[in-house]
C-alpha cells in the first residue's frame, strides 16, 4: 500500500479540511523557542511536508527578510493553500524535498511528519543531509492510557494518518539510529495549550497538568497527550 496517496489524492484534506493550520502559531512558537535556546540563528529554513504552510508563514513574519524560508509538499491541495501565503522571504514547492539534489538549509524541519512515512528510516537518513540543523516535532502516541483504551491510536491512524507510534525513548533512539546527534529536546503540551481537543482531553487537562508539574516523564508515559520537539545535527 502506498500510504502517501492520501496526501496526493485529496483524501487527507477531506478528513482534515483546515490542514491543522489553527495549531501552527503555537508550533511556530515552540520552534522559535528551541532555536533561541541553542543560539541557532538561521539564514535559511526549509520544511518538508509543510501542509498548509502556516508554520513557515508565522516564522517568516517573526524572522523578516533576514531569513529565507521554503516549504515542500507533495499534496496539490495543500500547495494551493500555501501559494496564497508566498512573499519575499517565503516560497512553496510542489516537490518531494528528498528527491531534490539542492538546496540544503541552515535548518531543515519535519513537523509531525515521519510518523506518516512508510519507510521512516529511509526518510530520516535522506533528510539528515538536507540541513545543518534539523527540527522534528514527534507525536508521542504511545502511552499507558492510549494502549489500554486503543481508540486514541486507532483514531490517529484513521483520521490523521499516523502509521508509526512513539514514546520519547523510541523517538530519540530512532533519530540516533539514523545518524543524528540530538542537541536538545523538550515536551510540547498540545493537549494543555491548544483549544478544541475534545471533551475527553479537556477532562484530563487538570490531572495532566498537575502530574506533569511533578513528574514530566511519568505523566507523558502514563496519560499521553504530549509531543516531543527535537533539535538535532
Amino acid at each position: 500500500m502506498n500510504t502517501s496517496m492520501i496526501y496526493e489524492d485529496g483524501s487527507y484534506l477531506e478528513k482534515n479540511p483546515t490542514w491543522h493550520q489553527e495549531d501552527s502559531p503555537w508550533k511556530a512558537k515552540q520552534i522559535a523557542k528551541i532555536l533561541r535556546a541553542n543560539n541557532v540563528n538561521p539564514s535559511t529554513i526549509g520544511e518538508i511536508g509543510c501542509g498548509g504552510g502556516e508554520i513557515l508563514n508565522c516564522l517568516a513574519n517573526d524572522y523578516g527578510d533576514k531569513t529565507v524560508l521554503s516549504g515542500y509538499e507533495i499534496s496539490p491541495q495543500a500547495i494551493e493553500i500555501c501559494k496564497k501565503k508566498e512573499k519575499q522571504n517565503l516560497q512553496f514547492f510542489l516537490k518531494d524535498f528528498l528527491d531534490e539534489g539542492e538546496p540544503t538549509f541552515d535548518v531543515a524541519m519535519a513537523i509531525d511528519v515521519f510518523e506518516h512515512v512508510q519507510d521512516y528510516f529511509g526518510f530520516l537518513c535522506k533528510l539528515r543531509k538536507k540541513g545543518t540543523y534539523k527540527i522534528f516535532h514527534i507525536p508521542l502516541d504511545l502511552s499507558v492510557s492510549a494502549v489500554l483504551r486503543s481508540s486514541p491510536i486507532l483514531k490517529a491512524r484513521s483520521s490523521v494518518g499516523h502509521i508509526h507510534y512513539f514514546t520519547k525513548e523510541t523517538a530519540l533512539a530512532t533519530l540516533e539510529d539514523t545518524g543524528y546527534e540530538v542537541v536538545d529536546y523538550f515536551y510540547t503540551s498540545g493537549s494543555l495549550d491548544l483549544p478544541n481537543r475534545g471533551w475527553k482531553a479537556n477532562l484530563l487537562k487538570l490531572p495532566r497538568r498537575l502530574f506533569f508539574l511533578f513528574h514530566p516523564d511519568l505523566a507523558v508515559r502514563i496519560l499521553g497527550g504530549f509531543s516531543l520537539l527535537v533539535l538535532a545535527k
